[in-house]
């Protein structure tokens, strides 16, 4: 029995993971998701949160965006605009760009701007709960 699964999580930028692991849990649209070696066939949405990797017993964390996810039983394969290690993360900027996306909210703005900037304001908010968790 296979004993690890191939994870690669890609953006427009780069290929962010390309490893072998031993479990993922991925924010599906459906709710948090794990994924183990022999998983069954699934491809579903993710929605910006976090991306945990288990390899040899340490977790490791992922901000990620919204994008699609392709499990098989040997591989996930994750194509997302988003993905960030936790410890890359700069809690300061992300905090800056939060706010701009909140005040960018409370100006009169098209219906596409503002689906934009919630975009925008999803990603940072994901990143600053796992910098803020990981803090603690």
């Amino acid at each position: 029995m296979v004993e690890t699964l191939k994870l690669e999580v890609v953006t427009p930028q780069a290929v962010v993971v390309s490893e072998d692991v031993h479990m993922v849990t991925l924010p599906a649209i459906e709710g948090q998701m794990g994924v183990y070696p022999q998983h069954a066939r699934v491809i579903t949405q993710i929605v910006p949160g976090e991306i945990t990797v288990t390899k040899d017993g340490v977790d490791r964390s992922l901000a990620v965006g919204e994008g699609l996810v392709d499990v098989s039983a040997e591989r996930v394969s994750v194509v997302t605009d988003m993905a960030i290690p936790a410890e890359q993360i700069d809690e300061a900027r992300v905090e800056e760009a939060r706010t701009r996306a909140a005040a960018r909210l409370r100006e009169k703005i098209s219906d596409e701007e503002v689906a934009s900037v919630n975009a925008s304001l999803a990603r940072s908010l994901a990143q600053l709960q796992i910098k803020r968790r990981r803090r603690m």
